[in-house]
């Protein structure tokens, strides 16, 4: 069965500290993701790379803060895009710093509440990004988007959230790197997370397959955040937010082959790609692959699952 794929490009560079996310859709488009996806019998709509509208600087107490007014209008702009590109096929966010998912997650959300569906988030990422622009103290903003979309206070400022994700619907899996702050706000939140710890202990596929479980049996739709820095350094060194102990390269794969053989994904980010720290791109090749088989790449004519 053909499926359209909608590339949108997010050259968000301001919510983090490290420059360079900024060329990461061209990097995506150069490690070769459009033929992939048409490779897969997927007809692929490039919509370009979105370009938000210009907004003047407000002071904020916190004054670690850095670019709000710039990350609130990429907010605006993802958001109209993201539930424009819901209506006509699968949106796949090429960023761009994770800041883009503030808006990319609310556009889905709102396209979710129109088919009356409940919107479920799987965050793959070494940092679980439940920050408020008041308790970040790096003051980057890509660390505050599940507290964004799930209504937390402190948004000022940023497009109200008319449709949140419930808590209960967010699983953040591979988490190696919480704040105290965080800490608290996901335990207030009911947040389900797994940390690499539970990963060891657990594997992956009992904790994926339970989750899948939940979104299938609320009618969900599944919307995906995939950070390069949940994936392993030595393999994916191209992000400004490396933490030691990731997932390997199979088991990446196994948690998109898991991804894809349950059908239920609709939209996928795939965000903190820095070229400039790249390896003669091999991390874009790395996440392109892994979204192949999100989309159901075959080995042997069959997915690739075990003999």
């Amino acid at each position: 069965m053909q499926q359209d794929f909608i590339l949108i490009g997010a050259p968000v560079d301001s919510g983090a500290s490290q420059p360079g996310c900024l060329m990461g859709p061209d990097a995506y488009r150069t490690a070769g993701l459009v033929q992939t996806l048409q490779n897969l019998n997927g007809k692929v709509i490039d919509r370009g790379n979105v370009a938000p509208r210009p907004q003047q600087e407000k002071p904020h107490s916190n004054r670690a803060l850095h670019h709000l007014a710039e990350t609130i209008s990429w907010t605006k702009a993802l958001s109209q895009a993201a539930e424009s590109a819901c209506e006509t096929g699968f949106p796949i966010f090429m960023g761009g710093d994770h800041s883009l998912s503030l808006g990319s997650v609310k556009g889905v959300a709102d396209y979710a509440a129109k088919q009356d569906r409940p919107l479920f988030v799987l965050w793959l990422d070494a940092h679980p990004d439940f920050h408020t622009p008041y308790t970040t103290q790096s003051g980057n903003l890509h660390g505050t988007p599940l507290a964004y979309v799930t209504r937390q206070q402190g948004f000022d400022g940023f497009p109200d959230i008319i449709h949140p994700v419930d808590p209960k619907n967010i699983c953040i899996f591979g988490a190696r790197s919480v704040d105290p702050a965080e800490l608290k706000a996901l335990k207030e939140n009911d947040i389900c997370i797994y940390d690499m710890r539970a990963i060891d202990e657990k594997g992956i596929v009992g904790p994926i397959s339970e989750f899948l479980r939940q979104v299938s049996a609320n009618n969900g739709l599944l919307h995906v955040s995939l950070d390069v820095d949940f994936l392993e350094p030595g393999i994916a060194p191209a992000v400004g937010t490396t933490v030691p102990g990731g997932v390997t390269f199979r088991e990446a794969h196994l948690v998109m082959e898991l991804l894809h053989d349950s059908g239920l994904v609709s939209s996928l980010d795939l965000v903190e790609l820095n070229p400039f720290l790249d390896d003669r791109g091999r991390t874009a090749r790395l996440m392109v692959d892994l979204t192949a088989s999100l989309m159901g790449r075959t080995v042997l004519d069959r997915p690739t699952l075990s003999f």
